[in-house]
């Protein structure tokens, strides 16, 4: 099936001509794309509509919040279009195009005119990862590799997959959620998965599904053929105001994606970027829905990690008592960070690290952090925030 396209909101026939004079001026600094499959998914009667809200613009996104670059990606890109921030694993931007347009999205800025983040030429990152042995896992990523041809794909999966050190390709894509017909009517791509999926090298498709109501019976069998070619498949996604900030609707999430042998790998809290004020769910609640979702699902359904993606390392938050906020750096660019526990004074507002009060941590945390106090937080405070394990509650 072939899907249509659709880049301009006077073309978006769920909104009223009000709506779209209104968010035209949103559309022109943070561009807007969306096809007839997904736009038949959502319900235009309702304003609310989860499936809505993560693909049409809000007014919001105008207002003067966040950075465009909110977990400074460019600090670990050593060639154009190539990040390499923890040591073994290396992501190359190769396009920047998706199959829609998340309104939340981090990586913002590539889909803006001055973009100087993805290339087409992705040669210099290859040259880069050669040289760099302890690379072991590559993550393609962008925009969305799937929307490329497969004719286009297929050089680079096999020019990544020839450098000796490289075990791992993963493909970042939500394109099994925007237009699984991209993968239903590509035979094509299937085989160059399975050819790739070999003894040396196995494939991951890291799934981007935000909501249940994106796992329609034409995603469920993507995914199925995927799986079948030799894939490895799981899925990641962050908490976002509006869309799937309840736990009820993580906890289906997790358990059918379970059951499509899609587990879910990460739980993203949100990044500060710029625009996406309205779609920020703070730490504390985050937390919450996470744990509370995994209350009501099985244990093979409960293996993600909820994590931050700052700019000092991915720090899973592990969590919390009336007194303190409790993080660990699963990942760390620092290699003395690797495993080093944070530990912050509890704030139900704080969205970040760096709006957290530091108690103890390594000094790449203590220094992010904003007003953070001395490691020797006095004892009789504490003391007086402390209760017993049987009260410890997480709230909303």
């Amino acid at each position: 099936m072939k899907v249509r396209y659709i880049t301009h909101l006077s073309k978006l026939d769920g909104l009223t001509e009000q709506e779209r004079r209104r968010l035209e001026p949103v559309a022109e600094r943070y561009v807007f794309r969306l096809n007839d499959y997904y736009q038949n998914l959502i319900n235009w009667d309702d304003p609310n509509d989860p499936l809505r809200r993560l693909v049409v613009p809000l007014e919001s996104e105008l207002h003067d919040w966040g950075q465009l670059d909110a977990s400074n990606e460019a600090s670990y890109t050593p060639v154009r279009g190539c990040q390499h921030k923890y040591t073994d694993t290396a992501l190359l931007l190769v396009n920047e195009v998706c199959g829609a347009y998340c309104r939340y999205c981090f990586r913002k800025r590539l889909f803006m005119n001055d973009n100087d983040d993805a290339t087409l030429a992705y040669q210099p990152g290859l040259k880069y990862i050669a040289e760099h042995e302890e690379i072991t896992n590559v993550l393609l990523t962008g925009g969305d590799p799937l929307i490329m041809s497969t004719s286009r794909l297929a050089p680079i999966i096999s020019d990544v997959a020839a450098v000796p050190h490289v075990r791992i390709i993963r493909i970042g894509s939500k394109m099994a959620a925007f237009n699984p017909y991209r993968i239903l009517d590509d035979p094509d791509l299937l085989r160059l998965i399975k050819e790739k999926s070999d003894a040396k090298t196995q494939i991951y498709i890291m799934n981007h599904f935000d909501h249940p109501r994106e796992l329609t019976p034409e995603a469920r069998e993507a995914v199925r053929l995927l799986r079948k070619a030799g894939a490895k498949t799981v899925n990641q996604c962050p908490i976002v105001r509006g869309v799937n900030d309840r736990p009820t609707t993580f906890a289906s999430l997790f358990r059918e994606l379970s059951f499509m042998g899609c587990p879910q790998y990460y739980v993203f809290q949100g990044r500060p970027v710029a625009g996406n004020e309205a779609y920020e769910v703070p730490i504390m609640e985050g937390l919450w829905i996470f744990l509370e979702a995994n209350r009501h699902v099985s244990g093979l359904a409960k293996r993600a990690r909820f994590a931050m993606s700052h700019r000092t390392g991915k720090i899973e938050i592990l969590g919390a008592d009336d007194c303190c906020i409790y993080m660990r750096y699963h990942r760390a660019y620092k290699k003395e960070d690797y495993g080093e526990m944070v530990v912050a004074k509890r704030d139900e507002q704080a969205y970040w690290l760096d709006q957290l009060t530091v108690v103890s941590g390594p000094e790449s945390a203590v220094q992010a952090a904003a007003g953070f106090e001395p490691y020797a937080w006095r004892a009789t405070e504490r003391r007086q925030h402390e209760r017993p394990r049987s009260r410890r509650r997480y709230t909303r």
